[in-house]
């Protein structure tokens, strides 16, 4: 049933991506739910003698890896959730299919800090929601799913009710769509119908999967205090928040990684002690580190003034290893050397038209030998990803900057001190992004509405941090429209990124243009090298 769902799903990927509100030529929605699944689907094909343990354990792991893009992280969320119900059982009854569907509702909200009704989560938790009302009076699984599969469409369509920017583009929201056609292709295979099973490249099982992380930086305390309880029992859920709860009593910074067999915990606290007793009620203890953070001398390791290159990562890992390392996801090759310039260690390239997975942001992370490493997504369609791979880390420690575009990435590594605190950095680094607008002129690959506003199909469009500046023909002058809408009296530089369509005489010709519109403002011009976007601009 998991590998129809996942074949379903990759055949109607394209159909998901035209759904995207957005008229751009990167939509992706249906891309990365389907990188993600297949990274499931792949272990799930490498299984030799499947068993509900082992293909939990691999759909599960396999997702949470190779999740892209905020949907394909809540899919893996949802996978996660319920597979941590079903692991346990022998057969899949309804009642067992009602829980199932609820914890994987559960699970997804919980990684959403600020879940929004109308999209993926909202069709999930319609059909966790009709799951248990029919689990109650029927026991026909075929009834049961066909029940759930309607209610998820009602559901579905709903959604543009729910969020106008949907509505005014008269589409339903694409991230439930996709979760639709991977329980409609998992029903098919239930019902006995002939589909190709066949997943190319199958992967052997990862032997773990991490779970949630629940961080918060803010320092106030004294002592950096981090231990692994290796478990006697497996934590129940509530047991996991009530000892989150404690730790919130007696400190901050919370981080608590929880598997079947260990819990892995970060606390800032004055008193370390009290959080130790606490955690040997639950098993014992091991790889305890306490670090006083108020002490001025600590050791500063050697640093490398120069970017890492491709050639030289295996010559890094042979240095001592570096307070501070930083992974930055950038979009072309003059933005990569701009962030290689700031002291980014390690470039992915994606973005906007390729997310990278959880697991790519590991890789990367891997690659650099440093205690504490900045991740800067760059996108907000990565932090979730970003994020994932926070509670996967065990031999470092991982701080995502939840930078939205690469002008706020770059403005991000400008506000990094060596000296400093990696929470000092952390606020100094967010901070910094604040003060930073961004905009994008690309071209629409459809007609729609959106805010308000008519765009036709090849029109060019000037999209800002909250929606579409600009609209018009011309690429200049929709750039020029774009800009004036981000400048206030309190702008003083604009810095415009041109990409690879763009020559760098139209770049400084468009500069031209800004300043004449915008004469309070100073004009920087750099080679962005980005496909799809002709301009970025920052404004500060």
């Amino acid at each position: 049933m998991f590998l129809a769902g996942a074949k379903n799903l990759e055949a109607k990927k394209e159909w998901i991506n035209e759904l995207n509100v957005f008229p751009v030529p990167d939509g992706d929605t249906g891309t990365n739910m389907t990188l993600t699944i297949m990274s499931a689907a792949k272990e799930v094909g490498g299984i030799e003698n499947p068993d509900m343990k082992v293909i939990a354990k691999a759909i599960s792991s396999g997702s949470l890896r190779g999740a892209r893009g905020n949907s394909g992280v809540i899919l893996s969320q949802l996978f996660r959730g319920f597979t941590k119900e079903i692991k346990t059982c022998e057969e899949i009854d309804a009642m067992v299919l009602a829980k199932a569907c609820n914890r994987a509702v559960e699970t997804a909200y919980k990684a959403v800090m600020k879940p929004k009704e109308g999209t993926i989560l909202t069709v999930a938790k319609g059909m966790a929601d009709k799951a248990a009302q029919v689990a109650e009076t029927e026991e026909d699984l075929t009834v049961m799913i066909d029940e759930i599969i309607k209610h998820g469409d009602d559901v579905l369509n709903q959604t543009p009710e729910m969020l106008p920017v949907l509505k005014q583009a008269g589409v339903v929201d694409s991230g439930g769509q996709g979760l639709m056609q991977v329980v409609k292709g998992a029903y098919d295979a239930f019902l006995g119908k002939e589909i190709d099973l066949t997943i190319e490249d199958a992967a052997k099982p990862v032997d773990k999967s991490k779970l949630e992380v629940t961080d918060n930086f803010d320092i106030k305390y004294g002592y950096c205090t981090e231990f692994i309880i290796n478990l006697d029992k497996e934590m129940p859920i509530e047991t996991e928040k009530e000892f989150k709860a404690y730790l919130e009593s007696i400190g901050d910074s919370i981080v608590v990684v929880a598997d079947d067999e260990v819990v892995k915990v970060h606390v800032h606290t004055n008193d370390p002690g009290l959080a130790i007793q606490k955690a040997l009620t639950f098993g014992s203890l091991s790889k305890m580190k306490i670090d006083n953070m108020r002490e001025e001398h600590q050791e500063r390791l050697i640093k490398d003034a120069e970017k890492v290159a491709a050639q030289q990562e295996e010559e890094k890992k042979n240095e001592p290893r570096k307070d501070y390392g930083f992974v930055a996801i950038s979009v072309g090759e003059g933005l990569d050397e701009i962030f290689k310039g700031l002291g980014v260690d390690y470039i992915i390239s994606g973005g906007q038209t390729m997310n990278p997975s959880t697991e790519d942001i590991l890789e990367a992370v891997d690659k650099i030998n440093a205690d504490t490493i900045f991740v800067l997504p760059n996108n907000k369609n990565i932090i979730l990803a970003a994020q994932q791979a926070e509670s996967l880390v065990e031999d470092k420690k991982l701080v995502v900057i939840p930078s939205k575009t690469v002008p706020q990435g770059i403005a991000a590594m400008i506000g990094f001190v060596q000296e400093s605190s990696v929470e000092e950095n952390k606020e100094s680094m967010i901070e910094n992004m604040s003060y930073i607008k961004t905009g994008q002129s690309t071209y629409a690959v459809r007609d729609t509405v959106i805010d308000d506003k008519e765009i036709h199909e090849g029109n060019i469009m000037g999209i800002g941090d909250d929606g579409i500046l600009s609209v018009g023909e011309d690429i200049a002058d929709t750039t020029v429209d774009m800009i004036r809408e981000m400048v206030d009296e309190e702008s003083e530089i604009v810095s415009l990124y041109y990409g690879s369509d763009v020559t760098e005489d139209d770049a400084n010709e468009l500069a031209k243009k800004v300043e004449k519109a915008l004469p309070d403002v100073e004009v920087e011009v750099y080679p962005g090298g980005q496909p799809i976007y002709y301009y970025i601009a920052s404004v500060e």
